[in-house]
């Protein structure tokens, strides 16, 4: 269809006069609709628009893939001992030596003691050149305690040393202690998180759905708790522990411990949902056709805000893992030979060792890190979990 212009020339018209057919471009490409689309697509193409929480979820999964196989990527065990290298600064890592391509080396380190300040002093030997190796055979261990092998991603050059991130008091190298620390206290995070969830979802889901006389103890009870400083409710709770309990008793213990102080929070948020969703047609008509009060809650009050809780629960998982670092640090929870990030951050409470060893303050960086990544990854799925906005 055409029509003259202002000067009389004659303009094509872009308007369609074949009759709308809403389906057949996405058809054509094979792609669904706005409107076919499932309600997890929906969260998923918003979500993806989220650069930040994008790319904080990718580098979650790979650090929660890394853990598994710890004992592949650590260079050395989590206790190995090099006393000749004790408090050791970390080693650079450099690809050409005296203008040459070499491939990724260290230089080895000499070791003076200052007899002033008694401090143990390295300094690089050039003329030692100790080149990496990758895919080799260095300590053996027990990959998960089962399966013996000696396979490590990286390995130091024969009769020579590679501390990437420096040594601690014992000369243990502080990069394979972060990598075998993350074990625990990434996951430590996760298992609170679902004795969290268990309470939180129970607990506020009767309360909201039943309300009445046990609405009102249950919110009674999680003010009580939310008035505690929390600190020292983490101290008082976490002294109660026997001494002469196993490190997998404590883990467990601290696990618990986490749990059982955050679940009031999700619980307040799922009694409000429940309170509005209880009033709906379709549970009316769940019971009247005699479904029970746990089945109500649990296959249709739940799931309709299902996505508020996944939400939650990426914003809950750094509160866990900093209540972990922090009763660690303060030596009232995880402790040896059990290793975690706070168990690490042990080493430099004191300041003058600080002054003189500042890279045992390196372990707060995978710290600050998961905290912030979990953080974006919860705003880019709280933001993604109401598509039509």
């Amino acid at each position: 269809m055409t029509k003259p212009g202002a000067d009389g020339d004659v303009l094509p018209h872009y308007v369609r006069e074949a009759p709308f057919d809403p389906y057949a471009d996405d058809a054509a490409s094979g792609s669904s609709t706005l409107d076919e689309a499932s309600q997890l697509k929906l969260m998923w193409w918003r979500f993806r628009r989220h650069k930040l929480a994008l790319f904080s979820g990718i580098a979650l999964l790979i650090m929660y893939f890394m853990i598994v196989i710890v004992e592949f990527l650590a260079p050395y065990k989590v206790h190995t001992r090099n006393m000749d290298h004790i408090f050791a600064p970390p080693q650079g890592v450099h690809l050409f030596h005296d203008g040459k391509f070499v491939g990724p080396f260290v230089y080895g380190q000499k070791m003076t003691l200052d007899m002033t300040t008694l401090r143990r002093v390295y300094s690089d030997d050039t003329g030692d050149v100790q080149k990496l190796r990758f895919f080799c055979r260095g300590e053996p261990y027990r990959f998960w305690g089962l399966v013996d092998a000696n396979l490590h991603l990286v390995c130091p050059a024969e009769n020579g040393h590679f501390f990437l991130l420096g040594t601690d008091r014992l000369g243990r190298d502080i990069f394979s202690r972060i990598l075998y620390g993350a074990r625990i206290s990434l996951t430590i995070g996760l298992l609170g998180v679902a004795t969290s969830f268990v309470l939180g979802i129970v607990i506020g889901g009767l309360a909201g759905y039943w309300g009445g006389w046990f609405d009102l103890v249950v919110q009674r009870i999680i003010e009580m708790l939310q008035s505690i400083p929390t600190i020292p409710l983490w101290l008082a709770l976490a002294a109660i522990m026997p001494v002469d309990w196993s490190p997998l008793l404590v883990y467990l213990g601290i696990t618990f411990i986490l749990g059982l102080l955050d679940w009031t929070g999700l619980a307040r948020a799922v009694r409000s949902k429940l309170l509005a969703l209880r009033e709906e047609d379709y549970v009316l008509a769940a019971q009247l056709m005699g479904a029970k009060s746990p089945r109500i809650i649990g296959r249709h009050l739940v799931p309709g805000f299902m996505s508020h809780l996944i939400a939650s629960a990426t914003l809950t998982i750094p509160s866990m893992i900093l209540g972990e670092t922090t009763l660690s640090f303060l030596g009232l929870g995880l402790r040896p030979p059990i290793t975690s990030w706070g168990v690490l951050l042990t080493e430099a409470r004191s300041v003058s060792v600080l002054a003189l060893y500042p890279w045992l303050l390196l372990p707060v960086i995978p710290v600050i890190f998961v905290i912030l990544a979990f953080n974006f990854l919860g705003d880019g799925l709280r933001d993604a979990a109401d598509p039509y906005k």
